[in-house]
């Protein structure tokens, strides 16, 4: 068999004996193709750098080993299966080309961080594309590759092992300039784990049923955009992060947080749908960040702010239906919508001149909420005349009040006319 693809191999260049300075480009690639029986990776060791290996249809039980840059490609979607041990493809080269495959079946060594696709240390600009990638135990792993291309993959992982024994969908480690774009994950720990990599792009991908759509930590200079993250237990969780721009993404029904942001500065984020999670925005340790734009509707708790957060750009954002609109634990107030204002939809306020803007300021906690949240058995007697009571005289008595995030200029109307389009989206057995 591997004689056979040789002397294929050989036959392809036969021309270019005669002129090998035209044939040094990849005009001249050749395309060696592989039939069910035969092996893959023997085309991958007689092809040279910049050929191309077609896959037909077909099962084929190998641990594939790529050393030069070459495309590997199937052809009505042929399936590699790593017989549950090591990484089913390992790519050490530059410039591979993976697409077109069903590459499944890895070993389940966490130690070893076993992977359907493992890109190691210099396999820089490789592209994998249009791909399933299916009981693995990382589905795709990258190390020290830079300017990668991960797209339009459907990755799931080994669902019959517990979500701690899982690998996460695609692991990102010391990495610049990846984009990771349209790609579907679920049934893995975390859909994407990154971990010191910089200015990658994070576009239209669906992050599902994992433990954290995102875990993210120390990276700087990345793009998350026109994500949807739902049922996981956390949804974005950006963390010890700076420069981030986290825009349009839709965070929903995570029985946790929608979108966390950890020790993050010097970063924006707009436009994002919060909806329907535990805690909707989860912000600790958070300073001069801009927060603009975002509808936060129809979650138990809007937004969680502690830990110092502060001196941060609170905007025009929708505050919607949530349970307790902010839960704030801080020693003294925190303004936010000082320009422009947010909307409030339990405002009480009112707006005389008629500028869109409440004539009192929007206060999101008193002394009750602070007493609630330190003595939890205390929301049964929320009704009673004692309690509403206490609610008064705090509000009239400003020794007694609590530190609160107020909003100066609280909008009388949202800015987001879709959010009854978001309401009731709920983890299962959530609420």
């Amino acid at each position: 068999m591997r004689s056979t693809i040789a002397l294929l191999a050989k036959a392809l260049r036969s021309g270019c004996a005669l002129a090998p300075l035209l044939c040094a480009g990849p005009l001249w690639a050749a395309t060696l193709a592989v039939a069910p029986g035969e092996s893959i990776q023997a085309a991958i060791e007689v092809a040279a750098p910049g050929d191309v290996i077609e896959v037909a249809r077909g099962r084929y039980v190998e641990n594939l080993r790529i050393t030069k840059p070459l495309t590997l490609r199937g052809m009505e979607r042929p399936t590699i299966s790593g017989n549950l041990s090591g990484d089913t493809i390992r790519v050490t080269a530059t410039d591979v080309v993976i697409e077109g495959l069903i590459v499944r079946d890895s070993g389940d060594s966490l130690l070893k961080q076993n992977a359907g696709i493992y890109l190691w240390p210099g396999a820089h600009r490789a592209v994998v594309r249009n791909c399933d990638l299916t009981y693995n135990l990382f589905g795709l792993w990258i190390e020290k590759a830079n300017d990668v291309r991960i797209e339009h993959n459907v990755i799931t992982g080994k669902r019959d092992y517990r979500s701690s024994q899982r690998g996460n969908g695609i692991q990102l480690y010391n990495t610049t300039g990846a984009q990771i774009i349209g790609n579907n994950i679920g049934f893995v720990r975390d859909a994407i784990y990154v971990d010191v990599s910089h200015r990658a792009v994070f576009r239209s991908n669906r992050l599902h049923h994992s433990r954290y759509g995102t875990h993210y930590m120390n990276s700087y200079h990345n793009l998350w955009e026109d994500n949807d993250v739902y049922m996981n237990r956390g949804g974005l969780a950006l963390m010890e992060v700076r420069d981030q721009l986290v825009r349009n993404n839709r965070a929903w029904a995570n029985s946790d947080h929608g979108i966390m942001l950890r020790t993050i500065q010097d970063s924006v984020v707009e436009n994002n749908i919060v909806a329907g999670n535990a805690r909707g925005l989860f912000i600790y340790d958070a300073e001069y960040n801009t927060l603009r734009g975002n509808l936060v509707v129809d979650n138990v708790v809007g937004t969680h702010l502690w830990a110092g957060s502060k001196n941060n750009i609170v905007e025009g954002n929708d505050f919607i239906s949530n349970r307790e609109q902010v839960r704030y634990v801080g020693a003294r107030d925190e303004l936010w919508g000082i320009k422009d204002g947010n909307h409030w939809s339990n405002y009480l306020g009112w707006d005389r001149n008629g500028d869109g803007h409440g004539d009192v300021p929007y206060e999101a906690n008193d002394l009750v909420d602070r007493l609630s949240w330190q003595h939890p058995m205390m929301k049964l007697l929320l009704a009673s005349p004692a309690v509403q009571t206490l609610r008064l005289v705090g509000q009239q008595f400003p020794l007694l009040r609590a530190p609160s995030v107020v909003d100066p200029k609280p909008r009388m109307r949202p800015a987001n006319d879709n959010w009854r389009d978001w309401r009731g989206r709920y983890y299962p057995g959530s609420r």
